[in-house]
């Protein structure tokens, strides 16, 4: 339901700063500041977006956590959206976006509202079962295993007809 008063309320509260900004200013200049504020916003955009791009590979790079980074990335990236949407009312908010102390404050409280769950998953699957326990021919055996047999149908060695990996050959004509 929030999701859908936010679709109806920001294109009435865009239609009627429209209508005030045109009625005092006219038309040209309004459409003027329109595209002015989306060149002005495209700009930082660009340097913000380099930006945070640069903090990430730092980051990684040096094994820090780039969370922080990826959450600025993402508040800019939808501030650059904003800032190309027509408006007043979405550039206000976009070039807000742009600020770092305004979006830090919303990571902030964002970190409140947000629960963070941790999944990880562990093992795999190997063709040639585990190296380190020797069992190549059967499976592992544990939780979630498949064990399957399987034929081989065209004894066609790797290489032939052109495919140097043996992955794909292409059909035979007769």
């Amino acid at each position: 339901m929030p999701l859908f008063l936010v679709l109806v309320a920001v294109p009435i509260i865009e239609i009627a700063l429209f209508i005030e900004v045109g009625g005092w200013l006219g038309l040209w200049p309004t459409l003027a500041i329109v595209i002015l504020t989306a060149l002005i916003g495209t700009v930082l955009l660009r340097a913000q977006g380099l930006a945070a791009v640069g903090d990430l590979q730092r980051r990684l790079q040096m094994g820090e956590d780039p969370s922080p980074t990826i959450a600025h990335g993402a508040m800019i990236l939808v501030a650059g959206l904003l800032l190309l949407t027509p408006g007043f009312f979405t550039d206000g908010v976009g070039f807000l976006l742009l600020t770092p102390p305004v979006r830090n404050a919303l990571i902030g409280y964002l970190k409140k509202r947000i629960t963070l769950v941790q999944t990880s998953v562990h093992g795999g699957f190997s063709a040639q079962g585990d190296r380190n326990r020797g069992d190549r021919n059967r499976g592992a055996g544990g939780p979630g295993t498949v064990d399957g047999e399987f034929e081989v149908v065209d004894p066609q060695p790797a290489g032939q007809d052109g495919d140097a990996s043996g992955w794909s050959r292409p059909p035979k004509i007769e």
